[in-house]
C-alpha cells in the first residue's frame, strides 16, 4: 500500500475509489491501492472514523477529512434499515439504495444539497471540513464546487501484481486445458495398442529342453497314479508308479497294508480312469509292496536308474499325490546318500530301517510309494519317509527333509515280490546297541552269517565294507542295502577284520 507525508496529497488514482454506501460497506468497484494511513489520534479512513456508524469517505484526492453538518440539515431515511442521511436529494431526484452500484446524486460536482448553517472554514488542507468531533450523516459537497484535475497514477505494484495474476492464471489454465486435452488424446491412442487388442498367440508346442523338469515331468506323468485305500478303520492315499503295461504298481507297504487284512485298493491314472487292485507282494521291513491294477493293459511304464550312481548335490524330482493332489510335481537335489531313517517313524525300533536318499524336494503325507527321478527322467528311488517337527503333535508337512528308499535296494525286492511274491531279507544274523565308538553285538543267532564268521556278542563293528559304523541303526541299514549271498568286511573296534557273507530270510 502507498504511503504518503502528512502535508503532502496522496498519488491519485486513476478512478476514484469506491465510496462506502453504508455503514462497513464499500462499492463493488473498489481499487487494491487505498488511501493513505491515517495521522495519529485521526479517525481510520480504511474503518469509517472512529467507529461511528454512518461516516464514510470522501473520494481520494479530495482529502481525507470527513465534513460536518449543523443539526438543522432535514434527515432523510436511508435505503439501508437503521440508517438516516442528513439533507436529502434535490427537486425529481431518488436516492439510490446503497450498495447499487450506482453513483450517488450528491457525489462529485453535486449542486442539489441546501446548506442550512453558515459552513465553518476547514482546514487548508480540507476546505470542506467541520469542526473536530464526533461527525455524524453522509458527506456533500458545497454548491458549485468543481473538482481539481485528478493527475493519472502513476504506474503502481498493484497493475504489475494484477497482471502478473493474470498471466499466472491464463498460462495456469493454458496448460491445465493442454494436459487434459493431450491426457485424453493419449489414452484414447494408447487404446490402439492395448493388449486386449492383440491377437492370442499361437498354443507353445511341447519342446521341453532335455534334462529339464518340464521334460522328466512330460515322461514320468503319465505313468504315476494315485492309490486310494479303504478299510474298516477308515481311508488312506498314497501314490505308485507303473512297472509293467497289465498293471503291475509299485508302492510303499504302509500305504497298502490297511487292506492286507481286508479293504478295498482303488488306482487312480493320470488320465482319471481307475481300476481296482490286489496286493501281490510286500515286505514290511524294506517297505515296499506290489499291486495288480485289473483290467487294464498297455499302460506306459517307467525306466528304472540306478542309485548306486546318485551324488550329494545332484538335482531330482518327486511326483506324487500329497494331500490327494494327484500329479504334483516338486525339484530339489540330492541331500545325502546313505541315510539311516525308520520307515515307521519308531526310532526304538531296527525292522524298517532304510538306507535312504535325503532330498529337499518337497514330499508330503500322500507322496508315499511315488518316484524320485533323475533328470534323465529314471526312477532312482521310492519316496518312503519325511521328518517334521509336527509329528506327534497334528499333520506332519514338508520341512525339506524327505527320504526315499534307493531303487539298487528296492528293485532285488520288487522282483523277489513279482516272480514270486515271496521276498527275502537280507540279515547279518546278530542283534546290536549303539555305543560310543559303534555298533555292539548284544546276541547271536546261530548259525548265522555272523556266528560263521567268529564273531561275538560284546564285539564292537566299527566298519561294514568301506562304510564308517557309528550306531546300531547305521549296521542295519547297511545290511538291508546288500542283497542275501554278497561278501562283506567288518572292522572290529580292537582293529580285527573279519569276513562274512551275509544270508537272506523270507520274509512272512
Amino acid at each position: 500500500m502507498a504511503m504518503t507525508e502528512s502535508n503532502q496529497p496522496a498519488p491519485q488514482p486513476e478512478e476514484p475509489t469506491s465510496v462506502p454506501t453504508s455503514a462497513g460497506q464499500t462499492d463493488s468497484g473498489a481499487r487494491e491501492q487505498g488511501p493513505s494511513l491515517p495521522e495519529p489520534g485521526q479517525p481510520d479512513p480504511l474503518q469509517g472514523g472512529s467507529g461511528q456508524a454512518g461516516a464514510t469517505h470522501v473520494p481520494a484526492g479530495l482529502g481525507d477529512v470527513p465534513a460536518s453538518f449543523t443539526s438543522a440539515q432535514p434527515q432523510v431515511p436511508s435505503p439501508d434499515a437503521g440508517q438516516t442521511q442528513l439533507g436529502g436529494p434535490g427537486p425529481g431526484q431518488q436516492l439510490p439504495p446503497s450498495g447499487s452500484g450506482q453513483p450517488h446524486p450528491l457525489g462529485l460536482g453535486a449542486t442539489t444539497a441546501q446548506f442550512g448553517a453558515e459552513q465553518p472554514a476547514g482546514p487548508p488542507s480540507s476546505p470542506f471540513a467541520g469542526p473536530q468531533g464526533p461527525q455524524t450523516g453522509q458527506y456533500y459537497l458545497p454548491p458549485g464546487f468543481q473538482p481539481p484535475p485528478v493527475p493519472q497514477r502513476p504506474k503502481g505494484r498493484g497493475k504489475v501484481v494484477a497482471g502478473v495474476a493474470a498471466l499466472v492464471l491464463i498460462v495456469g489454465g493454458l496448460s491445465g486445458g493442454l494436459g487434459g486435452y493431450l491426457g485424453y488424446t493419449f489414452a484414447n491412442d494408447s487404446s490402439s495398442v492395448s493388449s486386449l487388442d492383440s491377437p492370442r498367440p499361437a498354443s507353445q508346442a511341447s519342446n521341453a529342453p532335455a534334462g529339464s523338469v518340464e521334460d522328466v515331468a512330460n515322461k514320468l506323468l503319465p505313468s504315476v497314479v494315485q492309490i486310494q485305500v479303504t478299510t474298516r478303520s477308515g481311508a488312506g492315499e498314497g501314490s505308485g508308479f507303473i512297472i509293467s503295461g497289465n498293471g503291475q504298481i509299485v508302492t510303499n507297504n504302509h500305504v497298502i497294508e490297511g487292506a492286507a487284512s481286508g479293504g478295498d485298493i482303488k488306482v487312480v491314472f493320470q488320465d482319471g480312469k481307475t481300476a481296482t487292485a490286489k496286493i501281490l507282494g510286500r515286505d514290511p521291513s524294506s517297505d515296499i509292496a506290489v499291486i495288480q491294477a485289473d483290467g487294464v493293459s498297455n499302460l506306459p511304464v517307467v525306466q528304472l536308474g540306478n542309485s548306486g550312481d546318485m551324488k550329494t548335490g545332484q538335482a531330482v524330482v518327486a511326483i506324487g499325490s500329497p494331500f490327494e493332489l494327484s500329479g504334483t510335481v516338486t525339484s530339489g537335489i540330492v541331500s545325502s546318500v546313505n541315510r539311516p531313517v525308520s520307515a515307521g517313524g519308531d526310532r526304538n525300533s531296527q525292522a524298517t530301517v532304510l538306507n535312504a536318499i535325503q532330498t529337499d524336494a518337497a514330499i508330503n503325507p500322500g507322496n508315499s510309494g511315488g518316484p524320485l527321478v533323475n533328470m534323465q527322467g529314471q526312477v532312482v528311488g521310492i519316496n518312503s519317509a519325511i521328518y517334521s517337527p509336527s509329528q506327534g503333535q497334528g499333520q506332519a508337512g514338508s520341512v525339506g527333509i524327505g527320504f526315499a528308499i534307493p531303487m539298487d535296494q528296492a528293485r532285488r525286492t520288487i522282483d523277489e515280490i513279482v516272480k514270486s511274491g515271496k521276498p527275502k531279507q537280507t540279515v547279518l544274523g546278530v542283534k546290536v546297541e549303539s555305543t560310543e565308538q559303534g555298533a555292539k553285538i548284544s546276541e547271536i543267532t546261530g548259525g548265522g552269517a555272523a556266528e560263521k564268521a567268529g564273531l561275538k556278542a560284546g564285539d564292537v563293528i566299527t566298519k561294514f565294507g568301506d562304510r564308517r559304523i557309528d550306531e546300531s541303526d547305521t549296521l542295519v541299514a547297511a545290511v538291508r542295502s546288500k542283497a542275501p549271498g554278497d561278501k562283506v568286511t567288518i572292522t572290529l573296534s580292537d582293529n580285527r577284520t573279519v569276513e562274512a557273507t551275509l544270508d537272506g530270510v523270507e520274509v512272512g
